[in-house]
């Protein structure tokens, strides 16, 4: 018994990297910014999200590691194979549309995090930009996953962040299991925005490639679900403690909309120089981590999908597209945070909006693959599974549908005032509108149900005329 326990831990280390790494990478500078605006703006109210995005994280996660291992081949891979390589280059140019303005928002992390310690971004920008490529066209797959592994255990910073702030636990327990929902287009898009980023269209690609170029097959497969699903709790435990730093920062002092992760670093300066520097540090870890990740993953998806060869085990020469675009968007990300003035708030919000977006069409290729028994053999979906996989895809499609709904009814003159089926939390809301006082012990949350700062620059990004006041 002691023997078999051993063997089978020694198996869970040797395959230990894909389901950890994808899911921390998770938490990016756009994640952080995106968690960090919701705890400011509507305080520990977004915490019962966590879970259910947990469990929509895994189950995705999951499907994307079982067909890596079982058909030996890249998600973008299976999607040409089975349904033509049209709709593969119709989806590869909406992924790296939405991946190059995460790569943007990963620099802007950088440049952000390291000017809280007086590093210009004229120097740090160009220096990490380097670095980033030096450290996946140099490295093999082997050190290249060592180092991502050490970035990984970083994230604790933003936990030690949160018990410095001595937050309000038990408003944070209630609210971790008590759901509010809001029809209101501030509310629906930070919803969106938030599965958004925290099960990006990316990570399903980038994990079944790791899982395919670490050699897991599916003889490892037990051990390989059990990082995934270890991965992903991580990442959203991360996430709470995110979300806590920012309610007891910054909104139990009066909501407010931050305009980058580096706001809410500030604002942990009162609370003590250690939580300030901690979560500056995790904001540093985490873009510079993603910065490397993104651009792989885009990579890999283009190149499988196109039928290029790639790889990080392979050298220059061996596979050109693959190195030739990864430089290409690491460069161009970079460059775009040098030029001054350019939008950068609003382009992390798009890309975590896009994110959500696009997530319903790829999760839909996803089920429809895992279901071919000629593909996947035994290994294909349960009924219970394919109903949760299902679900989830109309969830994103829902609630991508209620914001379209909700801009348009705003967008209409009649649709000025609140109508009388509004909720009545939101009608709590509109009595309070007029109290400049504010009392974090008794309020949950304090949501402005006029367009706000969040609002605002995401209907500016996606190009959708001004909502109604």
């Amino acid at each position: 018994m002691l023997k078999r326990f051993r063997y089978q831990i020694a198996i869970f280390f040797a395959v230990m990297g894909p389901g950890l790494i994808t899911a921390n990478v998770d938490n990016d500078s756009g994640g952080i910014f995106t968690y960090s605006q919701a705890g400011a703006k509507y305080g520990y109210l977004p915490l019962w999200t966590l879970i259910p995005i947990t469990l929509l994280l895994i189950v995705t996660q999951e499907m994307c590691s079982r067909m890596g291992a079982v058909t030996g081949k890249g998600l973008s891979d299976l999607i040409r194979e089975e349904f033509g390589l049209r709709t593969t280059f119709f989806l590869m140019i909406a992924l790296v549309l939405t991946n190059f303005l995460n790569v943007i928002s990963e620099f802007a992390g950088i440049a952000s995090s390291l000017e809280l310690f007086h590093i210009s971004r004229y120097i740090s920008v160009p220096i990490c930009a380097v670095a980033v490529w030096l450290l996946v066209v140099r490295g093999n797959y082997r050190s290249v996953e060592k180092v991502f592994l050490a970035a990984c255990f970083l994230y604790v910073t933003y936990i030690f962040s949160a018990f410095l702030l001595k937050p309000d636990w038990k408003q944070a327990a209630i609210y971790s299991v008590k759901p509010i929902l809001m029809f209101d287009t501030d509310y629906i898009t930070m919803l969106i925005a938030m599965v958004g980023t925290s099960i990006a269209p990316w990570m399903q690609f980038y994990l079944q490639s790791a899982i395919v170029e670490k050699g897991i097959t599916a003889k490892e497969y037990v051990q390989s679900r059990i990082e995934v699903v270890v991965g992903c709790i991580l990442t959203d435990v991360v996430a709470f403690f995110i979300i806590v730093s920012c309610a007891t920062a910054i909104w139990a002092h009066g909501p407010k909309d931050i305009n980058d992760a580096a706001d809410a670093a500030v604002a942990l300066k009162p609370f003590g120089q250690y939580a300030y520097l901690l979560f500056s540090a995790g904001l540093f870890n985490a873009s510079f981590f993603a910065a490397c990740i993104l651009p792989l993953s885009t990579v890999f998806t283009v190149c499988e999908g196109l039928g290029f060869e790639s790889g990080v085990d392979k050298r220059f020469h061996e596979a050109p597209e693959f190195y030739w675009l990864y430089t290409l968007l690491v460069g161009l990300g970079a460059a775009v945070i040098l030029w001054p003035n350019f939008p950068l708030v609003k382009v992390i919000l798009a890309s975590q909006v896009l994110n959500g977006v696009l997530l319903p069409f790829v999760l839909i290729y996803m089920v429809l693959l895992i279901n071919k028994k000629g593909l996947m053999k035994e290994w294909t979906n349960s009924g219970a599974y394919n109903a949760v996989a299902w679900v989830s895809v109309a969830i994103m499609i829902g609630l991508t549908l209620t914001l379209a709904l909700i801009t348009v009814k705003q967008m209409m003159p009649q649709a000025r005032a609140i109508p009388p089926s509004t909720s009545a939390l939101v009608a709590q809301v509109q009595r309070l509108s007029n109290v400049k006082s504010y009392d974090s012990k008794r309020q949950a949350f304090k949501p402005n149900i006029h367009e706000s700062r969040l609002a605002h620059l995401v209907r500016q990004a996606i190009g959708i005329g001004k909502f109604a006041d």
